[in-house]
């Protein structure tokens, strides 16, 4: 087997191994005995197997409900989003794809080094975020390798910048105490959307608006509570989506399901992460002596707050009517409904928790998304044709919000036709 082929393989086996792999190897690097660096390498490993074990609960309940709902309002659109697993997919098979792990953590390690970071990007399997810019300017540009790694290292740059600047909200917010956010989807989420919720909190009316969970679990009481608003909001889906009555509270306790156990397995994902966190800090400090440093992780320890769901729950039928009614959409939202948690984290953060703050500002984005992955769709459908997938029944084209839809790949794109 080639080294190609070897690393090929190894990102196949996704986060659930990739994650014990990388932390177990990083703890060693940064003085934690084996034992150690091994036993929180697999409760890691365990958190986000119980986190993908929840979401996959998530994608299983929305994605139908969505379809259903889309078929309810006759949408008859022809560009399939194709969520956030058809891109990475279609990354990994760039020829340029497999670079960008070793080069990126020499980037992020230059960058620590120069004090233009504080972050310690240890998710290396969301580094596919970064590579996929790159694969964009790798099909614009017909293969021009340097500018194509240039893109790429250019985005993990911006998204190390936003993880610096969002940190003291999400240390403070969601209580991950020396810990970052670099996920690029998230990141390119935040400038549109902390801009946004600031201009949305000044609205004469709307600025005296305030809904957070912990305020309506005071005047609702127990239907205030994270796993009631999860099976309320579920219940409401499912009549959107015409079920019947069995169907629609199945996928009211789904929700519930999934607002009850995403903290619990955070919590989980926390536990295994202290001590390592605390000897890369410990180490760090040693050779960057009162330097504040980050270490980066995964998005989806966000995701689980009562308030980042029930934002997202909420804007799901709205970005269908989005799509229904905006001019000059193509795009027929789908495979990245049950991901917009991911995309709304820093927003709800920066709102501090506040849900109808959030909804507004997430219903403005999602809308600008949808524009932007349709102006994505060509090439996007260019890196799936590439990689050899087959286009869904009925689609003329590809695109999804994770990448297709966010503000920093779609400046890639742009970026990408004017020197194409």
């Amino acid at each position: 087997m080639t080294l190609l082929g070897i690393i090929q393989y190894i990102l196949g086996l996704g986060p659930t191994v990739m994650l014990p792999l990388s932390i177990t190897i990083i703890g060693l690097i940064f003085g934690q005995g084996f034992k150690k660096a091994f036993k929180s390498g697999i409760t890691i490993g365990i958190g986000f197997v119980g986190i993908n074990l929840v979401i996959g609960l998530l994608v299983n309940s929305l994605g139908p409900a969505a379809q259903a709902m889309v078929t309810r309002f006759g949408l008859h659109l022809t560009v399939i989003d194709g969520g956030w697993p058809s891109a990475a997919a279609a990354t990994w098979a760039s020829p340029v794809a497999t670079i960008i792990i070793p080069l990126a953590l020499v980037v992020n390690l230059i960058m620590i080094a120069t004090k233009t970071t504080k972050t310690m990007n240890i998710d290396i399997w969301n580094y596919w975020h970064f590579a996929a810019a790159g694969a964009t300017i790798y099909v614009l540009t017909h293969g021009n390798w340097i500018l194509s790694i240039a893109a790429a290292v250019i985005y993990e740059i911006v998204v190390l910048k936003v993880a610096d600047w969002t940190a003291p909200m999400v240390q403070e917010f969601y209580g991950l105490d020396g810990i970052s956010l670099p996920t690029g989807s998230t990141a390119s989420f935040a400038p549109l959307g902390i801009l946004i919720g600031k201009g949305v909190s000044k609205i004469p009316g709307i600025k005296n608006l305030h809904a957070d969970p912990d305020t309506i679990q005071k005047r609702m009481g127990i239907f205030g509570e994270p796993m009631m608003m999860g099976v309320v909001l579920g219940a409401v889906l499912g009549i959107l989506a015409g079920y019947d009555l069995g169907k629609v509270l199945q996928i009211g306790m789904s929700m519930g399901g999934v607002m009850l156990l995403l903290p619990r397995m955070v919590k989980i994902i926390m536990e295994g992460l202290i001590p390592v966190s605390e000897s890369v800090r410990e180490f760090l400090q040693k050779r960057f002596a009162g330097r504040e440093l980050h270490i980066g992780l995964d998005a989806a320890l966000s995701v689980g707050h009562p308030a980042v769901m029930a934002t997202a729950l909420i804007l799901v039928p709205i970005t269908i009517l989005l799509a229904i009614i905006l001019p000059g959409n193509r795009v027929l939202p789908f495979g990245d409904l049950a991901s917009i948690p991911f995309f709304i984290a820093f927003i709800v953060g920066a709102s501090r928790g506040n849900i109808v703050h959030s909804v507004i500002t997430g219903t403005i984005l999602m809308a600008l998304s949808l524009y932007m992955a349709t102006d994505f769709a060509g090439v996007y459908t260019q890196m799936i044709q590439q990689a050899h997938f087959q286009m869904p029944e009925g689609a003329s084209q590809m695109t999804n919000f994770d990448t297709g839809g966010n503000l920093f790949n779609w400046i890639v794109l742009k970026l990408g036709e004017l020197i194409s």
